[in-house]
């Protein structure tokens, strides 16, 4: 059975049905992964009790894989009358998931910052929350903006993996076409290059928020 061009491009359409809620859960995923790495990072400086305990937890987060947090969201809660939504658990997942090795971006984009900078804010009186805020968060974007891209590709990437809890993404709706036809080929095909074409839009999106940004830092 060879490869039929027009079964190909007629599996399109029906995959691009689906883009929408790609994106819209790569997109929450991002932003959950980001605001919880964050956190992560801050907390973890404080030092003491609680920042040995975000280090142990963002450690095992990263040592789990993306598969065992879906599971355990949507299969294990539910015995203890804790039932989510497959979209729920899908952006949740991703979002704990990579929130573990966004803290190490944080982390990496934090002290890259001249010790200086916090040292200034601290002698003009600025709170902990203001110093976040206008003196340490904007110089780390400046530092974090290629590696952050890099993982919000990857989230993109990775939300094949809900298609096991049957969220309508791009790939389920390809297995849906594989499913009824009996052909695989064809369908999987467009949405590897689908994703390719997404993941390669978002990488030139990334290296142009780069670029301005590291022309304001110029500036």
């Amino acid at each position: 059975m060879g490869f039929d061009l027009h079964f190909a491009l007629s599996s399109v359409p029906i995959i691009l049905g689906a883009v929408g809620t790609t994106l819209f859960v790569a997109l929450l995923s991002c932003v959950g992964a980001a605001a919880i790495g964050f956190v992560f990072d801050i907390v973890r400086r404080l030092g003491g009790v609680t920042g040995f305990l975000i280090g142990f937890a963002v450690d095992f987060i990263r040592s789990t894989p993306l598969l065992g947090w879906l599971y355990f969201l949507y299969f294990v809660l539910p015995f203890y009358g804790i039932r989510l939504g497959s979209m729920t658990v899908g952006v949740m997942g991703l979002s704990i998931y990579y929130s573990g090795y966004l803290a190490e971006v944080f982390k990496a984009g934090i002290d890259a910052i001249p010790k200086g900078q916090p040292e200034a804010a601290k002698a003009l009186s600025l709170s902990r929350r203001d110093t976040i805020i206008h003196v340490i968060a904007p110089q780390m974007l400046r530092n974090i903006a290629a590696p952050l891209g890099n993982y919000f590709v990857s989230i993109l990437k990775a939300t094949p993996y809900l298609a096991v809890l049957a969220v309508p993404e791009m790939l389920g709706r390809a297995f849906d076409i594989a499913s009824q036809t009996y052909r695989y080929t064809e369908p999987l095909m467009m949405a590897g290059l689908i994703f390719l074409a997404l993941a390669l839009a978002i990488s030139q999106a990334v290296k142009r928020l780069e670029r301005r940004l590291l022309a304001v830092g110029v500036r």
